[in-house]
């Protein structure tokens, strides 16, 4: 077997690290800070440590909240502009995916000409981004420890990926505390996407040594915690393994790529506005069921993550007990809702599916697959668990 694995964004984790960030902007010689984030961030007072750290080592900033849910190359256009005219040298992006995608994307184009879509795919930018810090406030995209930039033209209803290693964050702040204030069904579809993480890069044809024990160890601190995180917020501990485990997954899948619920939850968000850690929950199970031939024994193990008896049961049958696992653990975080109540319709099935084929992650999904898969898959997704 021949593999490589790169990792040249620095961590640094633990409870109260976002509190050392003005340290850190220092460290990494930055005189001027544009830290872009949402306003769901900066209502809930999130930013407070990062700019008290920041007054504290002397650090002027300019804050940046415009981006949005699914953030527009629009928005990316608009936070350059901010960046160059008020002179920033660093970029810290703190909150979601949304945040640290359009972060990514800002300091890209602070060194490169053009636009954000004309670097559309993978190792397409040239001159390496403006030094990144992310801060996730979530536990799901991972986005502060991978190389992707997804984002969306909102007039056209295409969304897609600005890929390479130009765009690593130079940084990634890992704070559990900034989670705590997560709602429990926040808490719930981001912990499922980074599930989704974990379970796709495992499961995939790209999947190597190290990414296999990364992903593995991520299903397990998700398998423990997402439950306790989403009935109690103040529950630490699960924050933190929740955080870790959207972390070491987003470590997997960089390196892996992902499979069949990520290449069909993109065109759902950008034509149905499916939340996208919600919509990789609602496919996850058909995805699972129609992967496990491919692969089965590797489903196994994945029951027995989830605590499943596979004990003298025949390959087939124990393999399909993870898809029971997964089904329960959505239930018990109140994950029921199926693609119909999106809007999603049986005459959208097809070109929901013909975009989704075109993506890369189609390429490595453990089972080969045709258009008319991708169909039947969303069809069995459009109504919820029961």
């Amino acid at each position: 077997m021949l593999y490589t694995y790169k990792m040249p964004t620095e961590l640094f984790f633990g409870r109260g690290t976002a509190g050392k960030v003005g340290e850190k902007v220092l460290e990494l010689g930055g005189k001027k800070a544009l830290v872009v984030t949402d306003k769901g961030v900066l209502g809930a007072g999130l930013l407070g440590g990062i700019e008290e750290s920041l007054k504290n080592s002397n650090v002027p900033y300019v804050i940046f909240d415009e981006v949005e849910s699914d953030p527009s190359i629009e928005t990316v256009a608009k936070g350059t502009e901010v960046l160059k005219e008020s002179g920033c040298d660093i970029v810290i992006g703190i909150g979601g995916g949304s945040s640290m995608d359009a972060a990514k994307a800002v300091a890209t184009m602070a060194t490169n000409p053009g636009k954000i879509f004309d670097y559309i795919g993978i190792d397409k930018v040239k001159n390496k981004a403006l030094p990144i810090i992310a801060i996730p406030t979530t536990s799901g995209t991972g986005s502060e420890a991978t190389y992707w930039s997804v984002l969306t033209d909102k007039k056209t209803k295409f969304k897609t990926g600005v890929g390479g290693w130009a765009l690593m964050p130079t940084l990634a702040i890992v704070d559990p505390l900034l989670t705590k204030t997560l709602p429990p069904k926040v808490t719930a579809f981001t912990g499922m996407d980074a599930l989704t993480h974990a379970m796709e890069s495992y499961v995939c044809k790209a999947t190597q040594p190290v990414s296999e024990g990364l992903a593995i160890h991520a299903m397990k601190l998700i398998a423990r915690s997402l439950r306790k995180a989403v009935a109690n917020g103040d529950d630490i501990d699960a924050r933190e393994d929740m955080i870790m485990g959207s972390l070491i997954a987003a470590m997997a899948f960089n390196v892996t790529r992902l499979g069949l619920a990520h290449a069909l939850v993109s065109p759902l968000g950008a034509n149905f506005n499916v939340p996208h850690g919600l919509g990789n929950a609602i496919l996850l199970p058909h995805v699972m069921e129609f992967n496990i031939m491919a692969v089965p024994e590797k489903f196994i193990e994945i029951a027995k993550i989830f605590g499943e008896n596979v004990d003298n049961l025949p390959q087939m049958e124990a393999a399909y007990k993870s898809v029971e696992a997964v089904k329960k653990l959505m239930k018990d975080i109140g994950i029921t809702q199926g693609l119909e109540d999106f809007g999603v319709t049986e005459e959208s099935l097809r070109p929901i599916a013909e975009e989704a084929y075109k993506s890369g992650n189609v390429t490595v999904n453990p089972r080969k697959s045709t258009v008319q898969d991708l169909i039947d898959i969303t069809r069995k997704a459009m109504k919820g668990i029961k």
